[in-house]
């Protein structure tokens, strides 16, 4: 049976440790706040951004595009993970919110904004975890990182402004400018996107695919995790006295996600064995559909809402709930394939 390596397989514990530490840095070091608030540039916190933008670069560096016509083989395993992502789960994720959230818009918001983020990173993790099949897994993740970047924008447009008045929520619609959205996606999708796949063609050019991925990708693996807690540890250094007063709305942000989290794994699982899908791709589809690109969604909230809103801490409590759920999921998909 696989492992998660070390930094990962306590990934939970590192977030809440990062959560913590900036909460202390917050209360016990005077102006820190206002300190890192002037470190700007037109409105873009040049350190929040750049730890943004390293955590995404990884993930998208791992990706090879080259893998793609293996998932259009098989065009109904294609249309079922295209619809669970790209359809059902931003659709339940958004009923999810409006339900347990209604009265909580911004925190609607922020867990509305992970469901639009489908998962390009930590879903290789899982996937390898259950013996899924890492190249129809890893296929998936390309796919879903060419639509991202180019329907993330809409997506939230859509999602936070159009669709709430359409089913009578106009009270708590949040008006989010389609321009401002695709801003923020370009820099903090878009630039590690070009550096993803442009950075590959180069590096494999000039020293091989082998060092590549057996030498490169490993060394950069943990610059993720490393921006993604600098990024908590800033975060919560700016809200601490705030964040102290909020623990109640971790567990009514954990409520849908988990809803989600296991709704959206379980919906594809056995939608996979009804199509006929082998065991192993199944488990990709249903790995795929159930993550999300959290990262994404934190830059996505921090650069639309601010670093001190309720938006960009949802974003962070994402992982949190993920983490756990995600690995219940990879032991109950190995009972399952027993049975």
């Amino acid at each position: 049976m696989k492992k998660l390596g070390f930094l990962d397989r306590y990934l939970t514990i590192w977030i809440f440790l990062a959560m913590a530490l900036g909460v202390l840095i917050g209360a016990w070091i005077p102006g820190v706040s206002d300190a890192i608030d002037l470190i700007a540039y037109k409105g873009i916190n040049i350190p929040i951004a750049t730890g943004l933008i390293v955590m995404m670069y990884p993930p998208l560096a791992k990706v090879d595009y080259r893998t793609l016509p293996v998932v259009l083989k098989d065009k109904k395993l294609l249309s079922l993970s295209l619809i669970l992502n790209w359809v059902v789960g931003p659709l339940f994720m958004f009923f999810l919110a409006s339900y347990f959230l209604s009265d909580r818009p911004e925190l609607m918001t922020g867990v509305v904004l992970i469901g639009l983020a489908r998962c390009i990173a930590m879903v290789l993790v899982w996937n390898d975890l259950a013996d899924g099949d890492s190249t129809y897994g890893a296929a998936l993740v390309a796919l879903n990182s060419l639509f991202q970047v180019f329907t993330f924008s809409f997506y939230a447009w859509f999602f936070l402004t159009i669709l709430p008045t359409w089913i009578g929520l106009g009270s708590i619609l949040v008006d989010v400018p389609f321009t401002m959205v695709a801003t923020n996606v370009g820099i903090y999708l878009g630039i590690p996107f070009l550096l993803g796949i442009g950075g590959r063609a180069v590096l494999i050019r000039l020293k091989g695919a082998s060092w590549y991925t057996e030498s490169y990708l490993p060394h950069i693996g943990p610059l993720t995790l490393i921006s993604l807690l600098f990024t908590i540890v800033l975060m919560f250094s700016l809200q601490g006295a705030r964040i102290l007063d909020q623990t109640s709305d971790v567990l009514l942000v954990s409520i849908p996600l988990l809803l989600y989290f296991f709704g959206m794994w379980l919906i594809s699982y056995f939608a996979g064995i009804k199509l006929g899908a082998d065991e192993p791709r199944n488990r990709a589809v249903a790995f795929t559909a159930a993550g999300n690109n959290f990262e994404l969604a934190i830059a996505v909230a921090i650069g639309v809402f601010g670093l001190h809103s309720s938006e960009a801490f949802v974003g962070v409590i994402g992982p949190l709930i993920e983490v756990p759920a995600l690995l219940l999921l990879v032991q109950l998909s190995k009972r399952l394939s027993k049975q």
